[in-house]
């Protein structure tokens, strides 16, 4: 049975989450673990398991509805807020997106008249650390660039222009199918199945002709399976994966010395954005657009001055150039 080691309500709704919601694999995954902590740490509060148990080998399972229907928020909510600060040593982002977790747990709940009272109604998620997105310089961008070679070089080049151009999400450039062009857009499918249309640049239109006459010229290259609709293959002829983006980008980034820096597919998306904005005076409403947040606070993080801003600002200053009159 999927989603076996948690509460039957929990597991109907993270099928709730896939199935109807449509959100990601990656999504639903986190807050089954979320969930399976929060029910595991119910069951400690309640003193209905040994003290001895290892937290990891509590059975959430066995929670009723009943029980749940016993949760309070100055009790088990906050209780399991403070265990996560000085027992599991989590730091603010983790407890917000736990506390996100219960939240919409109980709301569906609620909605579907399983509870009467929302106990995480009031419950204030954690403020987050905020965090500057890690990102190449375009020197680092160039330096990257410039080492991409080898049989499958022409994929390569093309997978990582996109990403420095276009701020996909790794898993929506591995979803990109051969028909998904027109002209001089491409239709992507992001979060929650929501598609959008991406503009492409030349650098990306130059990378895209180049990959697919080498596509078209040497079939035996990539053993295309019989219909296999993607563009970007593997050498098996299938469809690359997530994982198989971020070996070949690790395999670069150690021969252009970049390794080590914390670099990954996602990262380059940040470099996107963060060059678009800074480097390029984008509009932060059409950012938001390209990169397919659903709320604009999502781009915000883009929007950190940097210090080539801050120099120019001064620069600006109409006493900049003044100097002391020699008397």
């Amino acid at each position: 049975m999927k989603y076996a080691d948690v509460p039957a309500p929990v597991r109907e709704y993270l099928l709730y989450l896939e199935t109807v919601k449509g959100r990601s694999p990656k999504t639903v995954s986190e807050y089954h673990v979320d969930l399976r902590s929060f029910f595991r740490f119910y069951l400690i509060y309640e003193g209905l398991v040994p003290s001895d148990t290892p937290f990891s080998e509590i059975d959430a399972s066995v929670v009723t509805l009943d029980q749940i229907r016993s949760i309070t928020l100055k009790g088990h909510i906050y209780g399991y807020m403070k265990f996560l600060m000085d027992d599991r040593d989590n730091k603010s982002d983790a407890r917000a997106r736990k506390a996100s977790a219960l939240r919409g747990f109980f709301s569906y709940l609620k909605d579907e008249n399983m509870i009467t009272d929302n106990p995480a109604d009031k419950l204030s998620l954690p403020s987050r650390e905020k965090k500057l997105p890690k990102h190449l310089s375009v020197e680092q961008c160039r330096q990257l660039l410039s080492v991409i070679e080898g049989k499958f070089g022409l994929r390569d080049y093309c997978i990582i222009i996109l990403f420095l151009n276009c701020g996909m999400r790794v898993s929506e450039l591995v979803s990109i199918n051969q028909g998904d062009f027109r002209q001089k857009t491409v239709t992507i499918t992001g979060k929650g199945n929501k598609q959008r249309v991406v503009y492409l640049n030349s650098a990306c239109l130059d990378a895209l002709e180049a990959y697919q006459n080498d596509l078209s010229s040497d079939p035996e290259k990539y053993h295309r399976k019989p219909g296999e609709k993607a563009l970007f293959l593997n050498k098996n002829g299938g469809r690359i994966s997530t994982r198989g983006v971020e070996l070949m980008l690790e395999k670069y980034l150690k021969a252009s010395g970049l390794s080590g820096l914390g670099f990954s597919p996602h990262k380059l998306r940040h470099t996107a954005a963060t060059l678009l904005y800074q480097e390029g005076d984008v509009d932060i409403h059409i950012l938001q657009k390209l990169l397919g947040h659903e709320n604009l606070a999502t781009t915000e993080i883009y929007t950190h001055v940097s210090n080539k801003q801050v120099a120019g600002a001064v620069e600006k200053n109409p006493l900049a150039h003044e100097t002391m009159k020699k008397k």
